[in-house]
C-alpha cells in the first residue's frame, strides 16, 4: 500500500490525486467487468451456447415507429403519427383537410 502523507499536500495536489484515483477506480472496474464477460462467454461457448442466448439479450435496438402518414406533395416527408405534428400536417388540418387523407395504408 502506498504511504502518502496527505497532510503535506496542497489543495490543488489533493484534487489532482482525487481525480487520478477516481479514474483509476473506473478503469479497474471496467477491466474487471471485461474479464468477467470473457470468462462467462467462454463458459457458455464450452456448453454450446452464446452468452446472449443464455441471458435472453439480443442487443438493444431503438424501436422505430414506421411512418403512418405521407405528404402527397413531397413523398419524402412522412410522419409516424407520434410526437409533434409536422408543419405540412398542421397546414393541411388548418385548411380543413382530414388526417385520413394522408394515410399511407388505407
Amino acid at each position: 500500500m502506498l504511504d502518502i502523507d496527505l497532510d503535506t499536500l496542497s489543495l490543488g495536489d489533493l484534487k489532482k490525486l482525487q481525480a487520478r484515483v477516481s479514474t483509476a477506480i473506473k478503469t479497474y472496474e471496467e477491466r474487471q467487468r471485461k474479464a468477467a464477460l470473457v470468462e462467462l462467454e467462454a463458459k457458455a461457448a464450452e456448453m454450446g451456447f452464446s452468452l446472449s442466448e443464455l441471458t435472453g439479450q439480443t442487443g438493444r435496438k431503438a424501436k422505430v415507429n414506421p411512418p403512418k402518414y405521407r405528404n402527397p406533395e413531397d413523398g419524402t416527408q412522412t410522419w409516424s403519427g407520434r410526437g409533434r405534428q409536422p408543419a405540412w400536417i398542421k397546414d393541411a388540418l388548418a385548411r380543413g383537410e382530414s388526417l385520413d387523407a394522408f394515410l399511407i395504408v388505407k
